[in-house]
């Protein structure tokens, strides 16, 4: 009896506290006003449930944790980190920015065929008045082939990395270019050139692109607020500083460097082993729904 008693507590309040995380967790992909984001599926789009980007984008933790390195990586591009400088609401709010991001993947990865294109077009009709002028007098526009290059690479990558190593360690590079090659529709769609079709690839980019990279006062202003925000709600507050953490080691040690940040071999260990424990958790808070829902 003792037994049955001291379980009681613990079956009764598993679906609750389940439901609660979960709740806290959409709510920070929701919509301006806790919409959730609508899909479409009257077809199955670019990719279909088969493809990688479905399994990778569906993870919300590693998604989450590459989404922080690959900002990281994108201001350290002048060009990138100009253009949301002067023209983006970054600053003043970030969190809808972030949601936004998450809104554009969702449609682009989910949503059937018209969705996901329209999506596409109306961010570059966005990227048409995104332009200006660098401090060295060097002009940029958000449509550059080479701009847009960076930050499709960087954010493929980085999402697949972090959903390497706290999902699918053991993922094959079959499955890595995979993800890669079917990423490069988006990227070319949005006018990015060149894009990567394997991991390879990518990582070639990356190193390519190295000598034009900066870091200066204005990059450690936009880094510092993305570093810094607080969490959406205290419930989250050790999902979010330990996906903040995650991100920042995941980054590639020379762009640790250049950020001036470091991480010690016991913080990297300690933050991999609670960012696996708080990944099991929010894909067990998840489970029963869905971060989107189809539109009707």
């Amino acid at each position: 009896m003792i037994g049955k008693t001291r379980r009681i507590p613990h079956i009764v309040g598993m679906p609750g506290l389940r439901d609660s995380i979960g709740s806290e967790i959409r709510r920070i992909f929701a919509e301006p006003g806790g919409q959730t984001i609508e899909i479409s599926r009257e077809d199955t789009g670019l990719f279909g449930p088969h493809s990688v980007s479905w399994q990778v984008h569906g993870d919300v933790t590693s998604m989450m944790i590459g989404g922080i390195a690959s900002l990281l990586m994108q201001m350290l591009d002048p060009a990138v980190l100009a253009g949301v400088w002067d023209h983006s609401v970054f600053r003043q709010d970030m969190r809808g920015r972030l949601r936004r991001t998450a809104a554009f993947l969702a449609r682009t990865t989910y949503g059937d065929r018209a969705q996901a294109l329209g999506e596409i077009a109306r961010i570059r009709r966005i990227h048409d008045h995104v332009r200006g002028t660098l401090p060295d007098g060097t002009p940029y526009e958000a449509n550059d082939p080479q701009s847009l290059a960076w930050v499709h690479v960087t954010e493929s990558l980085c999402f697949l990395d972090a959903y390497i190593r706290y999902r699918k360690p053991h993922m094959t590079l079959a499955e890595r270019d995979r993800y890669l090659a079917e990423m490069a529709q988006i990227g070319r769609l949005l006018g990015a050139d060149p894009v990567p079709y394997s991991y390879r690839e990518a990582q070639r980019l990356i190193v390519k692109a190295r000598p034009r990279l900066r870091f200066d006062e204005r990059t450690r202003e936009i880094a510092d607020l993305l570093l810094n925000q607080p969490p959406s709600s205290p419930q989250l507050a050790p999902f979010h500083h330990m996906t903040m953490q995650a991100g920042v080691d995941l980054l590639p040690r020379w762009a640790r460097s250049m950020h001036g940040l470091s991480i010690s071999l016991p913080a990297r260990i300690a933050v991999r082993g609670g960012t696996t424990g708080i990944a099991a958790i929010t894909r067990w808070a998840l489970a029963p729904g869905r971060t989107v829902r189809p539109a009707r």
